[in-house]
């Protein structure tokens, strides 16, 4: 507990957790599982009390969250189970790539 004059961390915390979660786990298949399980936990509330998931029962809603981010992050990542989908193009014209990488190995004065 923060002392008298001291910042509680804990809201902007909890609060941007999930989020920065979902940027690093990003993926629409593995987010989508957590995101199942979140709601099992949120919807099973009542019949989980007495189960050995009671323990878990208070964070359901940060997983909920978690989930959500993830799913979204890995949308916008283009990631299903660690595979790249094409959902959205890439915004770089890759077809100068080997026009760029010659002139990189050219080096400043233009030789080899």
């Amino acid at each position: 507990m923060p002392s008298y004059l001291e910042a509680n961390p804990a809201l902007i915390s909890t609060v941007t957790f999930p989020f920065l979660f979902g940027m690093m786990f990003g993926d629409m298949g593995h987010g989508s599982v957590l995101l199942a399980a979140a709601l099992v936990l949120v919807f099973g509330n009542e019949r989980l009390k007495e189960t050995m998931l009671a323990p878990v029962l208070p964070l359901r809603y940060m997983f909920l969250f978690m989930g959500i981010c993830a799913t979204y992050c890995g949308f916008i990542y283009n990631e299903f189970f660690a595979m790249q989908t094409e959902i959205f193009t890439s915004c770089y014209d890759m077809s100068k790539r080997e026009q760029l990488n010659a002139q990189l190995e050219e080096g400043p004065g233009g030789e080899l």
